[in-house]
């Protein structure tokens, strides 16, 4: 019962070790659950590392019953959010509970107070905390392990949330695609006239030249993301801070950069799906994790797919097919370097150009994420 529930909010280092490895306990029976990293955990929860916290307060919360943790939430206000949307929305996020609504429901009210006490007027998630981090519960496709930044739950989750009282906000699509389905000769033939009519190149990530090549990556997000819903833009020292950790796992053939008349246009970045190797390393990399992810990626080729995990136009440049370009090349690039799968995630469900531009190239909606809301 929920009379027998106490929540607490995190306020030393033990708590934290408990609040970031409790989901590895809820999910421990789940063959598709991935555990994170530990030590990268650790990095993104400390504030004096991690530039995020700098337009952002959270607080951290455990539930916990007798002896035992049950459950934990997280709030968030992003300042830059409710500055760029000109609105005052609180976040919840890193919601785990075992299969117990009282738990889940006790949380979400601790979460739903904080954000009032703090003056927001909606409560808005799950978010990690931003749109730039993992967002979104689960709702279809539970059948497959989630790709690299991407969120996995049990089918309760979002079900607790809605009886809770949170409405759907957004959903978020994520499409599959595989080397099993050729180009269709007719959409490559498209792609190549486009860029020939608009006299589009691509290119990929220049790695001598890292520090320049982040500076315009920023850039061209931060312009060709601004009029979609729930954008957050990143600060230079976030997307820095984001950029070096990529780094370590980033192909640079397949983060693409398109120019028209050598002015840039867009890029695109897919990442390998790092996912599959960590499945197996139980969130630690020593003693014996560090060899085992060498194993996985060096050896046994264990990584096979990847996920397009951010595409974008400025706006002077929409609408002439880049996105579409992106596709193929990306599809292309990856066949070569032997990857067999992507997923291309994720994608506004209003966003109907991007949405088509997946369909046209053959791949398969397999997943669905949702984002819920309500008032305060």
């Amino acid at each position: 019962m929920s009379e027998n529930i106490d929540i607490i909010e995190v306020a030393s280092p033990k708590q934290l070790d408990a609040f970031i490895t409790l989901p590895n306990k809820i999910y421990a029976d789940e063959k598709n659950y991935v555990w994170p990293l530990i030590s990268e955990r650790k990095e993104f929860f400390d504030k004096k590392r991690n530039p995020f916290y700098r337009g952002a307060k959270t607080k951290l919360f455990l539930a916990k019953r007798g002896d035992e943790y049950v459950g934990r939430i997280a709030t968030c206000i992003n300042f830059n959010h409710n500055e760029f949307h000109a609105e005052n929305v609180g976040f919840f996020g890193f919601f785990d509970t075992i299969d117990d609504y009282d738990v889940a429901a006790k949380l979400l009210k601790v979460a739903m107070i904080t954000l009032k006490s703090e003056g927001m007027e909606k409560m808005r998630g799950p978010a990690n905390f931003s749109t730039n981090h993992e967002i979104g519960f689960l709702v279809d496709g539970f059948d497959k392990p989630p790709m690299v930044m991407m969120t996995y739950n049990r089918p309760y989750l979002p079900q607790f949330a809605e009886k809770f009282g949170l409405k759907k906000v957004m959903d978020l699509n994520a499409y599959l695609l595989t080397d099993r389905i050729p180009l269709n000769e007719r959409h490559l033939n498209l792609v190549n006239k486009l860029k020939e009519r608009f006299r589009i190149k691509i290119r990929t990530l220049d790695l001598s030249r890292f520090k320049e090549e982040v500076e315009l990556v920023n850039r061209l997000y931060n312009l060709a993301w601004e009029q979609n819903w729930g954008f957050v833009p990143l600060p230079k020292d976030e997307f820095d801070y984001t950029a070096k950790n990529l780094k370590e796992i980033v192909d640079p053939d397949l983060v693409l950069i398109a120019t028209v008349d050598d002015k840039p246009a867009g890029f695109s970045l897919a990442l390998p799906d790092i996912n599959q190797a960590l499945i197996d390393l139980k969130g630690r990399l020593f003693p014996f994790g560090f060899l085992k992810l060498l194993w996985n990626i060096k050896v046994k080729k264990k990584i096979n797919g990847i996920r397009l995990i951010t595409m974008g136009v400025v706006p002077e440049f929409q609408k002439r097919g880049i996105d579409s370009i992106f596709y193929v090349e990306t599809y292309q690039r990856g066949v070569q370097k032997g990857y067999n799968h992507a997923e291309l995630s994720w994608i506004l469900e209003t966003n109907e150009l991007m949405n088509s531009a997946a369909r046209n190239m053959g791949a398969n909606l397999y997943k669905k994420y949702r984002l819920v809301e309500m008032p305060l």
